[in-house]
Formats: structure tokens, sequence, C-alpha cells
């Protein structure tokens, strides 16, 4: 039987990723979707053919087995809350929180709601996958290196993507969940135990660096007030060593995101390009380095955003999983709460540009 799907939020993400792939998917009916812009609402009923309504309210557990909920992040949970109380069970896009406080918000809803399923794309691409198959030959892992660099990508200004108070926070919030939540799947999640970082914005209001793959309409520019750059250092209980770097725009030709992962036994890294951007490496490289040899892994070609498509074919299983329940929720808390470790950490005065919405600090 088909999950009866609906998409919450019509802005890029839903348009772009959601409503095609839903369509599309063999697994899914699409049902319904839902945004306040009347523009959005009609544009996609005539598009699609499918009911648009104007609050989340409108679905329920009787007519609507997933919402996918793609609405800015200030929103998240809020709308997906509202869902989750109603019994509607929710793939909810990354960021899934923007504090400790949001995850406690929707760990109660899911308790007494439906099942939250969190959307983070990277690790189910075919090249981290590659990775992930070769980490038994690394030995005891001892340092990560996790960076994604664009060289021109900052949201288009004026956007909600550059507010913080809508946004939650720049880079780190945007890339860096994706590196955090792949660093989790390869190696399994840990406590940090120490997080120091920093933060710039360099390129954040300089138009020449916005991102031209993203074909959102915005009022013209209002200065944004987050970090376009972020850069962290971590280290995990279980011994590992992290260096984390999240860059909407750089001196770099192309955007790169890359894994470096160095073990007792040997060195893996995977060179690609996360994400939509046309300016892109390529193709994925995979190297695997011991005793000063380095030999080159063959990785699957995929077309690009092939991994969401991917993050759809798992999840009936997951929705039919009576051990999924708080699954999502546990991943994100312990992601947020790092992410708050680093930007205070980066914080020299609280009102300095780049200066998140979070503010538990101590917290692991």
């Amino acid at each position: 039987m088909s999950v009866r799907a609906a998409v919450v939020g019509l802005g890029w993400a839903g348009r772009e990723l959601w409503l095609p792939r839903l369509r599309s998917h063999p697994d899914f009916d699409l049902v319904a979707a839902v945004d306040p812009d009347p523009a959005a609402r009609a544009d996609v009923g005539a598009a699609t053919g499918t009911p648009v309504h104007a609050e989340p309210d409108a679905l329920d557990a009787r007519s609507v087995d997933l919402a996918v909920v793609a609405v800015p992040n200030h929103l998240h949970t809020t709308v997906a809350a509202r869902l989750l109380g109603r019994g509607v069970n929710v793939f909810l896009e990354k960021p899934v929180c923007l504090s400790g406080a949001e995850a406690d918000t929707l760990a109660a809803a899911e308790r007494d709601g439906g099942v939250l399923l969190a959307g983070s794309a990277a690790r189910h691409r075919a090249d981290v996958r590659e990775l992930t198959a070769i980490l038994p030959e690394l030995g005891r892992v001892r340092h990560v290196d996790l960076a994604w660099i664009r060289a021109r990508g900052v949201p288009q200004a004026g956007g909600w993507f550059t507010r913080r108070s809508e946004a939650g926070g720049g880079a780190l919030v945007d890339l860096g969940w994706h590196l955090v939540d792949t660093l989790t799947a390869l190696l399994g999640p840990s406590p940090v135990r120490q997080a120091v970082g920093a933060t710039s914005d360099d390129f954040l209001n300089a138009g020449e660096w916005s991102a031209a793959w993203r074909r959102e309409e915005t009022a013209a520019a209002p200065t944004g007030d987050v970090e376009d750059t972020a850069r962290g250092f971590l280290l995990r209980e279980d011994g590992v060593s992290v260096s984390l770097r999240a860059s909407w725009a750089s001196h770099e030709a192309r955007d790169l995101s890359l894994i470096r992962i160095e073990g007792s036994a040997g060195t893996a890294e995977l060179r690609c390009t996360f994400g939509f951007s046309p300016n892109r490496q390529p193709e994925s490289v995979l190297t695997l380095t011991r005793e000063g040899t380095t030999r080159r892994l063959p990785v699957p070609a995929e077309p690009v955003g092939a991994e969401y498509g991917r993050q759809l074919d798992g999840v009936p299983a997951l929705l039919a999983d009576p051990a999924g329940r708080g699954r999502a929720i546990a991943e994100a808390r312990t992601t947020v709460r790092l992410m708050e470790r680093i930007y205070a950490s980066a914080r020299a005065d609280r009102d300095r540009p780049g200066e998140p919405v979070y503010q538990q600090t101590t917290s692991r």
C-alpha cells in the first residue's frame, strides 16, 4: 500500500526536492500540499492537481500517512509538533530543531502522537556508502576531517536563510548539519568531550557570492546577520578528534565536500560535492592510503540528488519499525547541542555579526 504523503512548505526544498520525488516514487501517493502563500498554492495546485491548503491543521492521520515538512528553520518545531500532536507522522527537513528546548518539544509531541523521521541526505549518497564499506580496513579511527566548502553559494540576500531570527544560524546550521549527520552515520554516535569553534562573515552580504541555483524570489536585500563560514574542532568521548568546516563561500574554484578518515591501519579520503551546486567537482574520488601507497577505489556514478530519492526508499520500513520512535530526535538533540557549543565558543560578543539564536551552551 502506498504511503499517503503531503508536502508542508512550498519554498525551494518543497518544490524542487520533495514534490517531484514523491510524485514519481512508487511507494508514495502525493495527496496534499500546504503553504500560506496564495500564489504558491495556486502554482502547485495547477501543476500537480493536488489539493493545496493554507494551514497544516488541514492534515490529519485519517487522510495523510506522512507529512514532509520543509518550512523555514524557525518554524520546524512549531509545525512538526502540531502535526505530530494530530497523529500525523512527520519527515522533518534538517535542521530538525534549533535548540535543546525545541528538541524537548518535539520529543514530547512524538511521545503522544505520530512518529518523527529526520531528513538528512548526505549519508545516503553512493560515494558515502562506499566510504562506509572500507572503514574496517582503516583499523582504529583516530581523526576525521569534515568539510563542505562552496566557492560561491550564499543563499539569496534578503531571504530567511541569512536572518538568524529565522534560520537559527548560517553555514553551520545549513551545511554543517549534513556533515555532523554523516559523521554519526560513519562512526556511530558518541558524546563530544570538547568543542571549540570560530565563525566569520566575509562574503555574506556581497551579492557576487550568492548561490545562483536557488531561484527563490526575495525582497531586496536587508543585511544578513549569520555566519558564512564556521570552523570547529571536536574531541569525542571515544577518542576520535574531528575538524569541521562549513562555508557558503570561499576563494576556491569549485565546491568541495571532503571526508578524510585517519585510522591506525590506513587513511580513506572522499572528495566530491554534496548538494545541487552546478559548480561541482568533476567526479567523486575515493582513495585509500597505506604505508605510503595511495589507491583509488571505484565509486558508482549517480545523478545529482539521487540521495534524496534514496531517503524515500527507506521511509516505509522506518514507519513500520516500532523501535524507531524517538530515534531521530535523539540524534538531533546530540547534533543541536554540539552546534550550540561551537557557536558559544565562537561568540566573542552576544551582538556580533554571525551570532546564532542558540542559548544553551554547556550541555552535551
